[in-house]
């Protein structure tokens, strides 16, 4: 599978926090790669400026739009957990 763009990414991450628990932005790429079957070639493809992974390019913008639509906070630096909103 390549790559999902950051809308297909949405409902997945989504779901990662339906447990109702804080989960880190390292945690929620390791459950998101493994349901995506991604590869280590895939996880390691690097944007054209040279200076982020894709994937965790596109995970991050599905986490802010989520983010800005009221579904998700951040809890601390690098954490996030579900709004009542999101459930």
């Amino acid at each position: 599978m390549s790559i999902p763009d950051f809308q297909t990414i949405m409902l997945p991450l989504l779901q990662c926090f339906s447990d109702g628990q804080e989960h880190s932005t390292q945690e929620l790429l390791d459950i998101l790669a493994e349901k995506f079957s991604l590869t280590e070639k895939e996880l390691n493809k690097l944007l054209p400026s040279g200076k982020q992974t894709i994937f965790y390019n596109r995970v991050g913008w599905a986490r802010t739009y989520l983010t800005k639509a009221g579904f998700l906070e951040m809890s601390r630096r690098s954490y996030y957990r579900i709004t009542e909103r999101g459930r």
